[in-house]
């Protein structure tokens, strides 16, 4: 096995040892209009366990489906300021 001292190239497809995972881009609410909690968290650069935590704070909006906690993709891409000129039944 041979091996080399060039840095990995990100425009080859690899990803640098330790490097954490690309946030994929934030999906449509039309294609998605749900995520889970840790999908959101992850937008957020929180850990599983703090996803949660800001969930129950309040800090993520969520919908409680049975026993399933879910983010509404447009609420959470208002929270990010994507959709900011985009309003909402309450505020139109």
């Amino acid at each position: 096995m041979t091996t080399t001292n060039e840095p990995l190239s990100l425009t080859d497809g690899q990803v640098q040892p330790g490097a954490p995972e690309p946030t994929p881009a934030l999906p449509d609410p039309q294609v998605q209009p749900t995520m889970t909690v840790p999908q959101a968290g992850r937008y957020l650069g929180l850990q599983k366990a703090a996803s949660y935590n800001a969930a129950r704070r309040g800090d993520i909006p969520t919908i409680s489906v049975g026993r399933r906690l879910l983010v509404p993709t447009a609420k959470l891409r208002l929270l990010l300021g994507i959709d900011a000129s985009v309003t909402t039944d309450a505020a139109a």
